[in-house]
């Protein structure tokens, strides 16, 4: 499939410009290929912005210069856009944390991570700021709450072994994945907007309160209020 868009007039010379429409309008191909990847962009780039329930499928088809139903023969509709945008970000942010984990100390592979996710948040703003909107449609996957969960995962069994040699239950491995790992991601989405201190610092502080808060980890916590259930 190709399609055409059409150059800008106001790049053409000064005796194109007193041309014809027809001439004034010549049209540049783009294949199936490339439409699609600039709708992904154009769509990405106002999902962010304004969100889903912002962003209409007219203005993703005027910002591309294309019709309507050229949106739809792409994409089925703003939420089949919106679920591959969703899609990729949400691949590009666990492809950087599981690569990242790679040294064998624990407290480096806490450091490892937290630097993943700030890289991501850096490097990939528009993305994180969609992913981190509720979902506009019911679904249980593409959404923050469940990339969450997909992190923690990753980090589950690292901590079950941690545990495990400490004497700890295993099996509780997979709460405290998901206290850390949402530690970090809360954290990212305030560092988002107020970027201070740098990355590093708040990398840094992010390892030092889960480090020493499992450092002193005590094997059968209790509580000391009042309230036991």
């Amino acid at each position: 499939m190709i399609d055409d868009v059409a150059t800008d007039p106001s790049t053409s010379s000064d005796k194109s410009r007193t041309a014809s429409p027809s001439r004034r309008a010549r049209r540049v191909r783009m294949t199936g290929k490339e439409r699609r990847e600039q709708l992904l962009d154009i769509g990405r780039a106002l999902f962010a912005d304004k969100g889903f329930e912002g962003t209409s499928v007219e203005e993703i088809a005027a910002r591309a210069g294309v019709s309507k139903p050229v949106v739809y023969e792409h994409f089925g509709g703003k939420e089949g856009l919106y679920a591959v945008v969703v899609d990729r970000e949400m691949r590009q942010l666990l492809d950087m944390v599981t690569g990242a984990l790679t040294a064998g100390h624990p407290r480096e592979l806490l450091e490892q991570a937290a630097f993943a996710l700030l890289d991501y948040i850096e490097s990939y703003t528009d993305g994180f700021r969609i992913l981190v909107r509720d979902s506009p449609v019911a679904q249980s996957t593409g959404t923050f709450a469940s990339l969450i969960s997909d992190i923690a995962t990753q980090v589950e069994d690292i901590l079950g072994l941690e545990f495990k040699a400490r004497g700890f239950d295993p099996k509780l491995a997979p709460l405290y994945a998901q206290a850390l790992v949402g530690m970090v991601a809360l954290t990212g989405q305030w560092w988002l907007d107020v970027r201070k201190p740098k990355k590093a610092e708040v990398a840094a502080h992010l390892v030092n309160l889960c480090w020493h808060g499992l450092e002193n980890l005590e094997s059968k916590p209790r509580l000391i209020g009042h309230r036991k259930s």
